[in-house]
């Protein structure tokens, strides 16, 4: 007891429960009933006030070199990929969105990521994987910069970096070699678009491209797979199939997968059936799209699913601050996901689930798990959802990182 870090008071959890929670050398070290006392002595004490404390946040799905680039990118990309049932995502993708990368300079893109992250920690989102372009026209610039950046946050959150070829890699003779490059920098995980390809022969040369990379040196894979409201669209399948031929069960995530929502259900049915044997994860982005994948039916299945934060301000997404309350807020009405079992689900959808999809272990508040935890002023899930306002403290392996306050004064 007398090791105890940090001791957080009057703390509810999600099931209703109001307990104490003594935390030591990074990890949790007891969860007691409130009424229990404690005999020890605590660093420091902070009282939570029957407010919830929940794990913090996971977002899956974020392209972070890309944040606040709409001014460059303009509303034409923007347009054509969120119009009508996305018909005009490829246009959209390889051409006004893709012509941003011709400005990538890190003397930029540097503080546009940390201005992301500093944004991330304030709304308690400490596990990101980022997407980041790797291609014939944004090179390693991209890259670089994040990967630099990355060391300065090292100590407050953890960010997995997907080399990513946005561009594709059979329509973009060199790509293949740039990310390769990229993993020898110190990307963490494999990306790929397959779907982007020209032909279906090409888009399973780019997911067996991917797979065989990420298998031969340990990486995780994780894809943009079947972004278009086109039935016709089969890459997700592609995934979980080169998956289990490369020895990557559990180790690959499909962002998007919109087209799913518009697939027959036998289709559905099949695939999710191949992606419990790929052990496949999925990350959903219903704000940034007007279609998406089937959440409910996939949680229903016993598949790990997530929410992503997807785009901020760039050529997809105008809005966004890294905050994944606001996305379950805005994921709750797009999937209606009203009731109370259902925002249970939502905010399990950015901590523990997502944290499966990533491959992160323990991701929960229980003994001997890691301390990365975030105290709210909300009493209620439906208030913490309403609001979606910062944590009154964020703790990152056990150590208070970011903390907000709010006061307003009306004067009648």
């Amino acid at each position: 007891m007398t090791e105890i870090d940090l001791l957080i008071q009057n703390a509810r959890l999600l099931d209703g429960r109001v307990v104490t929670i003594g935390i030591g050398g990074g990890r949790y070290r007891f969860i007691q009933e409130a009424e229990e006392p404690f005999s020890g002595d605590a660093a420091r004490t902070i009282d939570a006030g029957g407010a919830l404390v929940t794990p913090s946040f996971v977002n899956g799905h974020l392209h972070l070199e890309k944040v606040y680039t709409l001014p460059l990118a303009g509303d034409g990309a923007l347009s054509a990929y969120t119009s009508g049932a996305m018909d005009q995502a490829l246009s959209s993708i390889v051409g006004d969105a893709s012509a941003v990368k011709r400005h990538y300079d890190r003397s930029w893109i540097m503080p546009n990521v940390r201005r992301a992250l500093d944004e991330a920690v304030r709304h308690g989102t400490l596990h990101l994987q980022a997407f980041v372009d790797v291609d014939t026209a944004a090179g390693l610039e991209g890259i670089e910069s994040v990967l630099a950046v990355r060391e300065e946050y090292r100590d407050l959150l953890d960010l997995q970096v997907v080399a990513f070829p946005q561009d594709g890699l059979l329509r973009d003779p060199g790509a293949a070699e740039l990310c390769e490059e990229a993993m020898r920098l110190g990307a963490d995980v494999v990306g790929g678009i397959p779907w982007i390809e020209s032909t279906d022969r090409d888009a399973r040369a780019h997911v067996e491209w991917a797979c065989r990379l990420a298998a031969s040196g340990g990486h995780r894979v994780a894809m943009l797979v079947d972004d278009a409201g086109d039935p016709a669209l089969r890459t997700t399948e592609m995934l979980a199939e080169a998956m289990i031929d490369h020895g990557l069960q559990g180790r690959g995530v499909a962002c998007h997968a919109r087209a799913l929502g518009v697939y027959p259900t036998p289709s559905v049915q099949r695939l999710t059936e191949l992606a419990r044997r790929a052990g496949l994860g999925f990350v959903s982005d219903p704000h940034t799209g007007p279609l998406h994948l089937p959440v409910r039916e996939f949680l229903d299945d016993s598949l790990a699913v997530a929410l992503g934060q997807d785009d901020i301000e760039d050529a997809y997404y105008p809005f966004g601050r890294n905050n994944m309350l606001e996305v379950a807020f805005l994921a709750a009405h797009l999937l209606r996901f009203l009731s109370g079992p259902d925002q249970i689900r939502l905010i399990e959808l950015i901590t523990d689930r997502a944290a499966t999809v990533l491959g992160i272990e323990q991701h929960r508040i229980e003994t001997g798990a890691p301390a990365d935890l975030c105290v709210h002023t909300a009493e209620r899930v439906v208030d913490l959802l309403r609001d979606h306002a910062a944590p009154r403290w964020v703790v990152r392996d056990g150590r208070i990182i970011a903390e907000t306050e709010t006061h307003t004064v009306i004067h009648r």
